[in-house]
């Protein structure tokens, strides 16, 4: 057994895309659209097979996103090694993203860091060594 995918329903479809495009390297399928259910999605594809779905509905409710509560808290990338996550890290810093955790050995064992998608959606970016 294995994961298919993992979705999300976000505000912005457009602008969330374009981040996991411009920083991840995800392609984006076509928009699917049910005009009945109104509802919208893409699935972002990325090279090693890993699909991540974002979706979006008029009128979803919206609260503020605490940190620590049940259900989604964050996805971890694999980006390579320890350069790539700085690397990466340095460059979405560079344009304006906000950095929740700098690059660092991780208590778990991991070298990471945190950084927040455009809806504050946490992503951890991993070193696969």
């Amino acid at each position: 057994m294995n994961i298919d995918h993992v979705a999300i329903y976000v505000n912005n479809l457009e602008v969330e895309k374009a981040f996991f495009v411009k920083y991840f390297g995800a392609k984006a399928s076509e928009r699917y659209t049910n005009f009945q259910g109104d509802f919208k999605s893409y699935f972002l594809d990325f090279d090693n097979g890993s699909r991540f779905e974002i979706m979006h509905r008029t009128g979803m409710f919206d609260p503020k996103k605490a940190k620590y509560r049940s259900g989604y808290h964050h996805i971890a990338l694999n980006v390579g090694d320890k350069k790539a996550v700085d690397d990466l890290t340095r460059f979405m810093e560079d344009d304006g993203i906000y950095i929740v955790a700098a690059p660092r050995k991780t208590g778990d064992g991991y070298y990471a860091s945190i950084v927040a998608d455009p809806e504050d959606n946490e992503i951890e970016l991993l070193a696969g060594e």
